[in-house]
């Protein structure tokens, strides 16, 4: 789980407000739909309020619910062969019915088709026949304004969850606790939050804005949380084939090969809105395929959608996702164009299987719809994809209500109203610490936070036990510099090891940020940047080998980076250490000891991936990957003398990565590196490959590969994996329930190692050069427990070296959807 998921995540647990019952206007029906016959549930039912638009679709199990503001006295229900139902209800309260539906037949003259074939057929072709058309990204240009309206609700709250020591300070909270049912659980309001924005897109060359005018949320301001409710994170294009929901790819209901996923039904038409359109049923045909079931709307001549509902299939292989319904609306904007007008998006989080969850609901509205129109230049160049002006996040009570475009009904009022009661409780502050504890591996004292608490205990044979006491400022203590530091004891050398950082943020759209550190401290060189740290607890358990490796090490960094626009930006990297010899690593030349070794470089990083999105929280940004690969390269050069420097080099390097999605056989992640050293230097300064030596899967290391095994002056490599998301196995009875997801990998190294850098240090033992390719392979699957990822490794080559495993399990834990 990345850091902003965390934060958000704890974020939205903590806020746990007043929700006032706010229903007095609201007629809530739940309920079931069976066969009169059978007493069975009937399943994709059709639920609607009489003279309105609202309804729903019946799950698995036959039940519904439903709740609307309008005014109806009467309930329907329909499905595909059987005679319609309804129901009077009493408006304006809660309650529960069945409707019990006789089998019949339905005849639909409307539709002519071969005798034979479906009839549900013939549409999805002329669907197919009109998809392009109807897409609107076919335009060369568009651009609409928004509102999005997001709230979040705890749900299958327990009735002695307020009796938790954690929450009896929290009370009141509980008084008016709502008790209607939504998927058949109870539910507490704690969050909601509101934004305006313009959105603009052009097709070539490709460009996607969006101008956040306006942003609350629950009386909390937050950049990070508006930028994650724009569209530009959560798009559902259904004439897509495949959908991105989360991770994994969704097969589209309107697929031109839909038909391998689903079956269909014509139900009905009738006129909407003065166009002639059909009724259509779908539902999966498969078991934990990620499809839907659900129905829509589509017209009769132009073959565009007018509305479609879809609800994810109960026993689909995503992770943390109960349900999901989704209902869009589409608008004529001209005689031969459908747009999106709205879209309602529900969805139900578990964190453990029977425990509390989460419904998130977010509304999003769509108007001033125009096409083919230039893109203002104050858009196009912007620095950002999504572009927050801080001044616009005060905004008062009368501007949301001149602007709102679907109204807040009482209990989302009273969620904005209660919020800062909560936050401003001393409880609440001990809560948030213990939880960010948990989360971010740092406990807050006020404006300093201590951590991490991970690396206060480890163990290795060059320091013996290790105790290490760390911390950084957070942003109660500054917005622009962050301080960190530690110190830290080994009891077998008995020396004192420390170090200290400082940061600095000139601005973060687009980001401009200095970095300086120092740190005397043991480090294992020829280890990925992604592994565990030296001194992380884990790093004692799961080691597979004595860590006698580790070297003493001064080193001093400056950084200055700056983003010229999102996705593309330099680092200007000023480094000086000094790296000591010990007894199992020592520096000779023919036996002779020698002293430290001193270098000190200048690096200019270049980074580009095109459009790129970021996930940002003040210092810390994470990013949440492209459609297009990534490329980084950097260029180093080593002055001899500068700062006692030992000698002059060159150093290139270029990483180009990507993920491919590969539907439906998951998606494809690579990674290529190549890079080459200019000058004659000892093995230290060359390029020592990443080994593991613990039994923690690392995806950016040699898992095969021991520390100190390889190195090269000149080299490339290649790191590839399959997730086939579950694609073999859901197909396999007795596997399909585990929701394992199959995984391969495979990665491989080429280099070479000139004779004047092979001569200027002895290497130690085990170390040499590659005479030809390294390889390794693994096959596993990931998602066991929703959390852990198993990797059986072979190592292909070089197995006759010394102290190597040629098969191995590799474990890791990962948060994935």
């Amino acid at each position: 789980m990345n850091l902003f998921s965390v934060r958000f995540l704890w974020l939205l647990v903590l806020l746990l407000v007043q929700a006032g019952r706010g229903h007095a206007q609201k007629t809530m029906v739940h309920g079931g739909v069976y066969d009169a016959e059978t007493g069975e549930p009937i399943p994709f039912a059709n639920v609607t309020y009489k003279g309105l638009t609202s309804g729903t679709i019946t799950d698995f199990e036959g039940f519904f619910y439903l709740e609307t503001l309008q005014a109806s006295d009467t309930l329907m229900a329909s499905c595909m062969g059987y005679n319609s139902g309804k129901m009077a209800i009493i408006q304006h309260t809660k309650q529960q019915v069945r409707f019990d539906l006789k089998a019949s037949s339905l005849m639909l003259e409307e539709v002519v088709v071969t005798p034979g074939e479906n009839p549900a057929f013939a549409v999805l072709r002329n669907i197919s026949a009109h998809k392009k058309q109807n897409n609107p990204n076919r335009f060369s240009s568009y651009r609409y304004d928004s509102y999005n309206k997001l709230r979040l609700d705890m749900n299958n709250v327990k009735h002695d969850f307020k009796d938790k020591m954690f929450v009896r300070n929290f009370q009141f909270i509980f008084e008016n606790m709502d008790s209607s049912e939504v998927f058949g659980k109870n539910y507490l309001p704690i969050l909601m939050s509101e934004s305006k924005a313009h959105y603009y897109y052009r097709k070539n060359p490709k460009l996607e804005r969006e101008v956040i005018d306006a942003f609350r949320i629950s009386g909390v301001q937050n950049n990070t949380i508006s930028q994650f409710s724009g569209k530009m994170y959560a798009q559902l294009n259904i004439y897509d084939d495949f959908m991105t929901l989360f991770e994994p790819g969704f097969v589209s209901p309107i697929a031109d090969f839909g038909r391998a996923y689903y079956k269909y039904q014509l139900e009905d038409s009738a006129m909407i809105d003065d166009t002639w359109c059909f009724k259509i049923n779908f539902k999966p045909k498969r078991k934990l395929e990620r499809t839907f079931y659900g129905y829509f709307w589509v017209a009769d001549t132009s073959f565009a959608i007018k509305k479609i509902q879809l609800r994810v299939s109960p026993d689909v292989n995503i992770n943390y996702l109960n349900d999901l319904m989704a209902v869009n609306e589409y608008q004529r904007v001209n005689d031969t164009t459908w747009f999106l007008s709205r879209e309602d998006l529900l969805l139900d989080f578990y964190l453990t299987d029977k425990g509390t969850g989460f419904f998130g609901r977010k509304t999003s509205v769509y108007s001033n719809i125009q096409l083919d129109v230039p893109i203002p230049d104050s858009i196009e160049t912007m620095h950002t994809d999504t572009y927050i002006d801080p001044s616009n996040l005060d905004k008062d009570e009368a501007y949301w209500v001149a602007n709102r475009t679907v109204e807040l009904d009482e209990e989302e009022q009273n969620i904005y109203s209660m919020v800062d009661s909560v936050v401003k409780m001393p409880a609440f502050e001990r809560i948030h610490s213990v939880i960010q504890m948990l989360t971010e591996y740092y406990y807050e004292f006020g404006p300093v936070e201590y951590g991490p608490y991970y690396t206060t205990y480890s163990h290795n044979p060059i320091e013996g036990h290790r105790i290490r006491l760390g911390g950084r400022t957070n942003p109660n203590f500054s917005k622009v510099v962050r301080l960190g530091g530690h110190v830290a004891y080994g009891s077998l050398d008995q020396k004192v090891k420390y170090g200290g950082t400082m940061e600095y943020m000139f601005n973060t759209n687009p980001r401009i940020m200095f970095m300086g550190s120092y740190y005397h401290d043991v480090r294992q060189l020829g280890k990925s940047a992604n592994a565990f740290l030296d001194d992380n607890i884990m790093t004692t358990l799961l080691r597979r080998n004595p860590n006698y490796k580790l070297t003493l090490v001064d080193q001093v960094n400056l950084e200055f980076m700056r983003e010229w626009y999102q996705g593309f930006s330099n680092t200007l990297t000023l480094r000086h250490q000094v790296i000591y010899p010990t007894g199992y690593v020592p520096f000779q030349i023919q036996d002779m000891d020698q002293g430290p070794l001193t270098s000190s470089e200048i690096t200019l990083n270049l980074h580009y991936g095109y459009r790129e999105k970021f996930l940002t929280a003040f210092f810390e940004r994470i990013s949440v990957g492209s459609n297009f690969p990534i490329l980084d390269v950097d260029f180093t050069y080593g002055p001899k003398g500068f700062l006692g420097s030992d000698y002059e080099y060159f150093r290139l390097r270029t990483q180009i990565s990507d993920k491919i999605e590969t539907n439906p056989f998951g998606y494809f992640k690579y990674k290529l590196i190549g890079g080459q050293v200019f000058g004659t230097l000892p093995y230290p300064l060359l390029e020592l490959h990443d080994g593991n030596e613990t039994y923690a899967y690392d995806p950016q290391s040699f898992n095969m590969m021991n520390y100190y095994e390889f190195v090269s002056d000149r080299y490339a490599m290649l790191a590839a994996e399959q997730h086939m998301q579950g694609f073999f196995f859901n197909r396999i009875p007795f596997l399909r329930w585990l929701k394992l997801r199959e995984v391969v990998t495979v990665k491989g190294l080429v280099g070479s190692l000139s004779d004047k850098n092979r001569n200027v240090m002895d290497f130690p033992l085990g170390l040499s050069g590659l005479s030809k390719p390294y390889y390794e392979a693994g096959i596993g699957f990931e998602n066991l427990f929703n959390l852990i990822r198993v990797d059986a490794m072979w190592r292909l080559s070089y197995l006759d070296h010394p102290n190597i495993q040629t098969f191995g399990l590799r474990a890791t834990l990962q948060l994935t959807f």
